[in-house]
């Protein structure tokens, strides 16, 4: 361990774990450490006894429930999503609190009854405008300026009026219901804040979502890994280690030294300290330089069924807008089962998650968790948020931000290649020469 790394990350969450495969296929010598002995940190996946243990101490789980190792339960559930999956779903209160699948194209929203006859044609013709959306064709923006349109502007904009001015049309627009889905469904925003934004991003969301939805044949936009996601971090941490990333677990306290300059200069644990130039890590590790944001409620459920009207789907994605729940953001919620390896045959596993609004998780995910239908058992929780504070070119520690509620890999993502961009001073370059991975695999 007495060696000198050019980076040393703790952790093997999966913000970690990706950014410790990314630096080491950069060419960068790194040194992966964890005071756990296995992998995943906060986002592992459980088995039944691993989560009986979490949450009730030495009480055994039923047997009617299967065996233990059939289990695989995320602890930070988020989807990428699968052929099996929903395109998405939405909760109308006016409906009794019914699950809806939530149109994402112009052909869907004729289809959909989450909506009248008239607010179908604004929709479908809202629909057109991100799908002919172009950054580089001025013809596609229909004379407006989305860096500076608001998103509430523009989807007031449309309307049955062929080719509206902004200024002409603000009174008419999609209802507050259409706007909802919209927004928080196919955006994937969290709260409203977005339609007093620029609708640039708010657009170009949108389009992501429908891109997605068109790269898979199972009518949805997500994928999700079988045996849960405790797998993702797993698989980041081997392609490090292909590319000569070091890995130790069991690693207990793992003290980051500083230098005269208070500039990271090394970890020590059990007596070792291995240099570094720069240390990666999640709020655990450096409590000091970050500061409570929030808290996020769950609960996690298991159920011999679906969850009711998604077309008994083996999983599900529902988003429930705040608006619609009196609250300040959404709540999720998600479900995977045994046709994910997740869970023994006719088992299925649900969470509902929220930013804590209260002290009261049970009162708090009511709303979701009485979507579920029958639960066999859940377990609420409830853990803080954290964010950095310190100032990464001043001490080299870069610090990942807390997992918040989302379903979804939006944010996550968002905060890997932030990090990665501080780290390495580089844009991440995703782009790929398809053709020529097609035809390396053929070799």
């Amino acid at each position: 361990m007495d060696e000198e790394y050019d980076v040393i990350v703790l952790g093997t969450g999966l913000k970690e774990c990706i950014l410790s495969g990314l630096l080491s296929v950069d060419g960068l010598k790194v040194l992966h450490m964890d005071r756990n002995d296995y992998y995943g940190g906060e986002s592992t996946s459980l088995s039944l006894v691993q989560l009986w243990k979490h949450f009730r101490g030495d009480e055994k789980p039923p047997e009617k429930l299967g065996a233990s190792r059939e289990y695989n339960v995320d602890m930070m559930p988020k989807a990428f999503h699968d052929g099996q999956w929903q395109s998405g779903s939405y909760i109308d209160p006016h409906r009794c609190y019914q699950v809806h699948k939530v149109p994402a194209t112009d052909v869907e929203a004729l289809k959909s009854p989450l909506m009248g006859l008239f607010e179908k044609r604004r929709a479908r013709k809202f629909f057109i405008y991100v799908q002919d959306y172009d950054d580089n064709d001025p013809k596609s923006h229909e004379g407006l300026d989305l860096n500076k349109v608001t998103a509430r502007e523009l989807i007031s904009c449309f309307t049955g009026l062929d080719a509206c001015k902004l200024l002409q049309c603000r009174k008419y627009g999609l209802e507050d219901d259409t706007i909802d889905f919209i927004g928080h469904a196919l955006a994937l925003h969290s709260n409203d804040s977005y339609l007093d934004q620029p609708a640039l991003g708010f657009i170009k969301r949108m389009k992501l979502y429908a891109e997605s939805l068109a790269r898979f044949q199972g009518g949805s936009p997500y994928i999700y890994p079988l045996y849960g996601l405790g797998e993702l971090p797993q698989a980041f941490a081997r392609l490090s280690a292909v590319y000569g990333g070091t890995y130790m677990l069991h690693k207990p306290e793992c003290k980051v030294e500083f230098d005269a300059d208070g500039k990271a200069s090394g970890v020590t644990s059990e007596g070792e300290t291995a240099k570094c130039k720069k240390v990666v890590c999640d709020p655990s590790y450096l409590p000091d330089k970050v500061k409570k944001v929030g808290k996020v409620a769950r609960a996690i459920c298991i159920m011999s069924h679906p969850i009711p009207d998604t077309n008994n789907s083996h999983s599900a994605q529902v988003i429930l807008p705040q608006k619609q729940l009196g609250r300040k953001s959404d709540m999720y919620l998600f479900c995977c089962s045994y046709a994910h390896n997740v869970a023994p045959k006719g088992k299925y596993i649900a969470f509902v998650s929220a930013e804590a609004e209260t002290d009261n998780p049970e009162v708090e995910l009511k709303p979701g968790v009485d979507l579920l239908g029958p639960v066999e058992e859940i377990f609420y929780d409830t853990y803080d948020r954290y964010v950095p504070t310190n100032d990464h070119a001043a001490d080299s520690c870069f610090i990942s931000a807390s997992y918040d509620p989302t379903t979804h890999f939006e944010t996550t993502v968002n905060d890997v290649i932030e990090m990665y961009t501080k780290i390495t001073g580089k844009v991440l370059d995703l782009s790929v020469d398809l053709s020529a991975a097609s035809a390396a695999s053929e070799e």
